[in-house]
């Protein structure tokens, strides 16, 4: 039995394994014939598609053919019409050679016949030359001499009279011409701003702040004093006031921002003390540069030396007369200018030299000289332009002036300084100048009474007409004008006025009839 089973089960298996093997086979078949189709069909379609492809080229290059055909057709139309126009044009070429040859032959016979012609006229003239110096007893060259000089005396009396006409045209008109200048300068000139003062005190608020800046036993007001190198003195009467005296503008200034921080602060201390004076020295010397920096930029002066930027700046803390010295600087430096482009001079030097004319006045309280013989040193230091420094040096007037431009600057300073309200002075300095003027009038014979008016810029006199005539008053005029100029500083001019007038008056009334009456009985 077990046999038996053991012979089912391997008939079984082999059966089994048989129908495996079975379907095995067709699905390879299958999958041959899928195959076979499938390339069947790929075969196909590239052989269309090479067709395709082959049928497009061949159809472009028929195309591309037959466009070069109707090209090189086309190129050779256009080389049968250049062959075409070259022999029209050869053609035209030779007929002008042709005419060419004919002018030239007619030219050679011209020019042969002038040479001829010529010949003959220099023969006439050198007859007619022989014959003169034989008349006249004087040969060519010495006539010819004698033509010359007397063309050149007809030349040189013309011109002579010409150039004369043109002088007196030009000292007729120099005085108009110069004062139209001058007036177009100060209409065009700078534009009158709010004026900056330069403080010399500080007004101290409290009396706290006051006791905070003096400190114990006066320790840090003299903390203070050091530092910025000022003396501080509270004013007697107002304890509030507090005034800061120096020569060095820039001291002076430095010491006042750094009180008014310190008040600002409310804390004073020996170590805010040095840190307020460092800070206010920085932002001093910041502005000095800045307020340079904009001026030389505002005037358009080119590259100008770091140097002379800072001393420019110092001029904005230095005072002449009440005048701020930079604002006065950058006017002259405007007006000058102005002046220059109206006479066609260098305009950017005109304002340079304006604008370092009293450059020496920034530190003329440090270096032993006047502002000029100060300024001029700068300028050849920082090599600046000699016409700069000509106009530097002649400015006041020190030495001669070797160009245009240094006259307009004269003028120019002048200008600036003699304008109504350009300076101003301390009430004590004005009456006494007043005072000064009315003395010396008052001080010569004859004169009655003196009165000092327009701010002191016209003084007018009344004589007694029974002491002095026209011709004295007159004479008393002059006198009184040179004296001024003598013994007074004034800026601008003074105009000094004589009156004469003389009154007869007589009285009519009651008590003269009653008199008269009197005197006749």
């Amino acid at each position: 039995m077990l046999i038996i089973g053991l012979v089912l089960g391997a008939v079984l298996r082999n059966s089994k394994h048989q129908h495996e093997l079975t379907q095995a086979t067709q699905q390879a078949d299958q999958i041959l014939a899928d195959a076979k189709a499938e390339a069947d069909q790929k075969a196909a379609d590239v052989i269309n598609s090479g067709k395709e492809q082959a049928q497009s080229y061949q159809d472009n290059s028929e195309a591309e053919l037959t466009s070069q055909r109707e090209d090189i057709e086309a190129r050779e139309v256009r080389i049968k019409q250049r062959e075409s126009t070259q022999t029209l044009v050869e053609a035209r070429l030779d007929d002008r050679n042709h005419d060419l040859d004919g002018f030239n032959t007619e030219l050679n016979q011209s020019e042969q016949t002038l040479k001829d012609k010529q010949a003959q006229a220099n023969d006439l003239d050198k007859k007619r030359n022989e014959t003169l110096s034989q008349v006249a007893d004087l040969d060519y060259l010495s006539a010819q001499q004698m033509v010359r000089n007397r063309t050149a005396g007809e030349l040189k009396a013309e011109q002579d009279v010409e150039v004369r006409e043109i002088d007196e045209d030009s000292l007729a008109t120099a005085d108009k011409n110069a004062r139209d200048i001058m007036i177009e300068a100060i209409q065009r000139g700078p534009i009158d701003e709010a004026r900056e003062h330069n403080e010399h005190t500080v007004v101290i608020p409290d009396n706290d702040s006051r006791s905070k800046i003096v400190g114990h036993e006066g320790q840090h007001i003299r903390l203070i004093e050091t530092l910025t190198g000022t003396d501080l003195v509270f004013d007697p009467e107002d304890k509030t006031m507090l005034y800061i005296s120096t020569h060095d503008p820039i001291r002076r200034e430095t010491a006042r921002v750094a009180i008014e921080a310190l008040i600002a602060t409310r804390r004073v201390s020996v170590n805010s003390i040095e840190t307020q004076v460092n800070s206010a020295l920085r932002d001093v010397m910041h502005d000095l540069w800045e307020t340079g920096e904009r001026v030389v930029s505002k005037l358009r002066l080119g590259f100008m030396h770091p140097d002379l930027i800072k001393l420019i700046g110092r001029m904005k803390y230095r005072t002449s007369y009440g005048q701020n010295v930079l604002a006065h600087s950058v006017e002259v430096a405007q007006l000058a200018g102005i002046m220059a482009s109206e006479l066609n001079l260098d305009v950017r030097v005109a304002k340079r030299s304006g604008l370092l004319h009293d450059i020496g006045k920034a530190i003329d309280h440090e270096i032993e000289g006047t502002h000029v013989e100060i300024g001029t040193e700068l300028a050849k230091a920082y090599k600046e332009d000699p016409v700069v420094i000509n106009a530097i040096e002649a400015s006041h007037g020190d030495v001669e002036k070797t160009s245009p431009i240094a006259v307009l600057i004269a003028a120019a300073d002048s200008i600036s300084g003699a304008r109504p309200g350009a300076r101003s002075e301390s009430a004590e300095d004005y009456v006494n100048r007043l005072r000064s003027l009315e003395k010396i009038a008052n001080d010569h014979e004859g004169v009655s009474d003196s009165y000092a008016i327009q701010a002191g810029r016209e003084i007018r006199i009344v004589v007694k007409p029974q002491i002095l005539n026209d011709d004295q008053s007159v004479e008393l005029t002059k006198q009184v004008r040179d004296q001024i100029e003598d013994e007074l500083t004034y800026p601008g001019k003074i105009k000094v006025t004589t009156i004469r007038q003389y009154q007869a008056v007589q009285h009519v009334g009651e008590e003269e009839k009653k008199k008269k009456r009197k005197k006749r009985a």
